[in-house]
């Protein structure tokens, strides 16, 4: 990006950062757990990792089993980086402009790095009491573990006494989260999950509900123990999530994005979220952005529904700084899409 649009996003007022999408650290890494070192058990895990690897990025368990993906199946260490042992577990790093490659020549559709950040209300329930979840807590490992090996942004509430005293078995079981609304903004996240968890007979069975702007999902799960549990719930949250973000191969085209109410938080929150679509800075006008995209309308709506921006008619007058039209425009051309906070 030229030096200019960098000095006048430097320039711009500072204000608080909305909630938005968190960049998954580890996307392409793996860690998979092994008995041995011996080439067959290291196969096998590799082979693992690569299915576990494409679940993350496409959201579709049948997306490996493409006939284009045939190669890498029976060789998945065309992809692999490299890989090292840490005690019973194989941690492989597959390179990512490699993957990304093979993945779109075979006509998949792919989720970037940057995805909603979800803050987690997770409550363990049995006969005596229900414990809440929290950061830091021991119970919180196979959480963390789960999202790392799903590749989603988790996030886990404090378990203060007010959040205790706000997750209650009926808080989280409501078709709102009106309870956890206001304990749920300290976190600034972009959507919430509600797990109810309980041990029945040696099996661990949940039920989660998760809220991501105007849209609900929810969904039942059951592990042998809690980090199998864990897992399902979010291998279950990822499958319902993905649709929403793809991009797919030949489905972009070159738009023109216009976004209003721009600041130095939100700049650089912006330039993030469009990394994934080539965005170009062509214009900044005061508090105007205008961009140059290679995405479709969909797949910008849903990436930019998540920086809590506003799509507006592309015929629509801008606005000033106090909310009033400005001058008319001339007619807008098809390829304009315009958003303001």
């Amino acid at each position: 990006m030229r030096l200019s649009a960098r000095l006048f996003a430097l320039c711009l007022p500072l204000f608080s950062l909305p909630a938005l999408a968190a960049p998954v650290s580890g996307l392409y890494q793996v860690r998979e757990a092994v008995t041995s070192q011996q080439p067959e058990e290291r196969s096998a895990a590799l082979n693992r990792a690569l299915e576990t690897l494409v679940l993350r990025l496409t959201g579709d368990a049948k997306a490996l089993q493409s006939p284009a993906l045939e190669g890498v199946r029976q060789d998945p260490q065309q992809l692999v980086s490299q890989y090292v042992y840490e005690g019973e577990t194989l941690v492989v790093d597959f390179d990512p402009l490699t993957t990304e490659n093979k993945l779109r020549q075979a006509g998949l559709p792919l989720w970037g790095a940057n995805r909603p950040a979800i803050l987690t209300w997770w409550l363990n329930s049995s006969a005596e009491a229900a414990s809440l979840v929290g950061d830091g807590q021991e119970a919180a490992a196979p959480l963390q573990q789960a999202a790392q090996h799903r590749g989603l942004p988790l996030r886990l509430p404090l378990a203060d006494l007010q959040e205790q005293l706000a997750a209650t078995p009926e808080s989280l079981g409501a078709t709102q989260p009106d309870a956890l609304r206001e304990p749920s903004e300290r976190y600034a996240a972009d959507a919430l999950l509600a797990v109810q968890a309980r041990e029945d007979g040696g099996q661990w069975q949940a039920e989660w509900r998760l809220w991501l702007g105007d849209a609900r999902e929810q969904g039942k799960a059951q592990g042998a123990d809690q980090q199998a549990l864990a897992d399902a719930v979010l291998l279950a949250v990822s499958e319902r999530l993905a649709p929403r973000f793809l991009v797919k191969p030949g489905a972009a085209s070159a738009l023109t994005l216009e976004v209003q109410g721009a600041n130095l938080g939100r700049f650089a929150e912006l330039e993030r979220l469009l990394e994934p679509f080539a965005a170009r800075l062509l214009r900044a006008s005061g508090d105007l952005l205008v961009w140059q995209v290679n995405a479709s309308a969909e797949q910008l709506r849903a990436q930019l529904a998540l920086a809590g921006l506003q799509e507006v008619p592309a015929d629509a007058a801008p606005l000033d700084a106090g909310g009033n039209p400005q001058a008319t425009p001339a007619a807008a051309p098809a390829n304009l899409m315009r958003f303001r906070w």
